[in-house]
């Protein structure tokens, strides 16, 4: 250690005391400075095996509890202006377990009263994290039906509207600023997209990473307006996942990682320790959920068969299954597994370093880190014919696509009613219509905002061509053994 001539003179004239609390202060400071370099590196996730990392206990009852009832989003619309301008939620969207005016509120919204005693309004998880088929709800299954293709700001400024008084306008108004920073940035070209990421991202820029206070004007430069789309994937796969996210992003603590979905209101730390303590609880549930059985017929023949050749052909990427299930956990990288690169390479390219940073540094990152990995982590099926379209992108609409390329659509449309009559039992994916051309081409504004165009930057539907090599008669029975995953 270098000493300055003021330290080496005090060292020579006996002032042992005064040297000493010099040097303490000095080792503090080189120590605050190694520490904060060690905070700011960006260090990126290789591909291949993503390794298992110890996670907190939880009790899965308690987390269904918490995710129903509990208000882990604390801002939202004041409950009076919502009784003005809502109608009567329909049966099939109010689920059990639910209590006091939880029980009245659709299963996407829940009620939280302010400590200043205010009732609002605000969404839950189930916003995207639940969705329909057949005209029941499946808690767990991506909502592939959301539109993103407004701007919501201008909804969010006329509930204003509604506000009774002084102490609901400043809970309206701290909803509607988060609403307005993120209404650029969230929209989608296609009802379905999901643009989570790029609202995170929003969010975090407002934010002041140790303190998580809000500020008005960003802290760091914003993400691209352009949304990369996103396919919501189902929380039961929680169960075999090492890592949250696409490219493995979320990595350490998962019931940390995952609780940065309270960003959207949470704006002291205080807060998100108070979700914090029962969000192990969320997370032992999500991972506890069951993928919905098969309703349709099953050919029990074929679809032994087809297990044969998917352990031949595919089970070193996406695991076995029955009564001995393995997965891998494997990322592939971009040129193994071709698929759309954007989402990717915005995460661990560099354009994306000043969030990890952000997130590292902040107290979701005490726990958990964000290493995102250069590819795309190879899912596990469990459920899979419930969760179209596919891919990270969802730029395919059915696994018989998937598994033969030359099927694949440049431009493609489908119904959004999710009933059993919208759904492709052999095809496995919603029923869909190819087009010859986009969005160019549609009726009227709302046909145009249903038609997947993936020539589009992030839509494309390139890639993952393993199944090309089947035969016909292997890929009807891989898709026939898909069906009891």
């Amino acid at each position: 250690m270098q000493f300055t001539p003021a330290l080496e003179s005090n060292m020579r004239h006996g002032n042992s005391l005064i040297t000493l609390c010099l040097m303490v202060v000095l080792a503090i400071l080189l120590a605050a400075c190694e520490s904060r370099e060690q905070t700011d590196a960006v260090s990126y996730s290789p591909v291949g095996p993503v390794p298992a990392a110890p996670q907190r206990p939880g009790d899965p009852r308690k987390g269904y509890e918490a995710l129903l009832n509990a208000p882990y989003i604390t801002c939202g619309i004041p409950d009076s202006a919502y009784k003005q301008t809502a109608s009567p939620p329909r049966a099939s969207s109010l689920i059990p377990g639910r209590s006091g005016r939880n029980a009245e509120l659709p299963y996407a919204l829940t009620a939280y009263t302010t400590p200043q005693g205010v009732e609002l309004v605000v969404n839950n998880c189930l916003s995207c994290h639940a969705g329909f088929f057949d005209g029941k709800l499946v808690i767990g299954l991506g909502n592939e039906n959301l539109d993103f293709t407004e701007d919501y700001a201008a909804a969010a400024e006329s509930a204003g509207a509604y506000v009774e008084d002084e102490a609901e306008a400043a809970e309206w108004r701290r909803w509607a600023d988060r609403i307005r920073a993120m209404a650029p940035h969230m929209i989608t070209d296609t009802v379905g997209a999901n643009p989570a990421i790029n609202t995170t991202l929003v969010l975090m820029a407002h934010r002041d990473p140790k303190t998580l206070a809000w500020s008005q004007e960003p802290l760091i430069e914003l993400p691209s307006k352009t949304v990369a789309p996103v396919s919501v994937p189902p929380w039961w796969r929680m169960a075999k996942k090492n890592a949250l996210f696409y490219n493995t992003e979320g990595r350490g603590d998962l019931a940390r990682a995952m609780m940065v979905g309270a960003i959207l209101c949470a704006d002291d730390v205080n807060t998100v320790k108070r979700i914090d303590a029962y969000a192990p609880d969320i997370h032992a549930y999500l991972a506890s959920i069951k993928p919905p059985p098969w309703p349709f017929r099953l050919d029990p023949k074929l679809a032994e068969q087809g297990r044969a050749v998917f352990e031949r052909t595919c089970s070193g990427c996406h695991g076995t299954y029955g009564e001995h299930p393995s997965y891998p956990n494997l990322v592939l990288g971009l040129n193994e597994i071709g698929t759309d690169p954007v989402l990717a390479q915005n995460a661990a390219g560099g354009a994306s370093d000043r969030f990890i940073r952000w997130f590292n540094r902040s107290y979701y990152g005490e726990l958990a880190r964000a290493a995102p990995a250069p590819g795309y982590i190879a899912p596990p099926l469990d459920g899979i014919w419930i969760t179209a379209p596919y891919l990270h992108n969802g730029s395919v609409p059915t696994v018989e696509a998937l598994l033969d390329s030359s099927k694949r659509s440049k431009y493609w449309t489908r119904s959004y009613e999710s009933s059993a009559a919208d759904y492709d039992p052999v095809g496995l994916g919603w029923r869909y219509t190819g087009l010859a051309q986009g969005k160019a081409g549609a009726s009227d504004s709302k046909a145009r905002k249903k038609i997947y165009d993936t020539t589009l930057p992030g839509h494309s539907n390139a890639g993952h061509v393993f199944g090309d090599s089947l035969n016909a008669e292997e890929r009807k029975a891989v898709l026939e053994y898909l069906k009891t995953l």
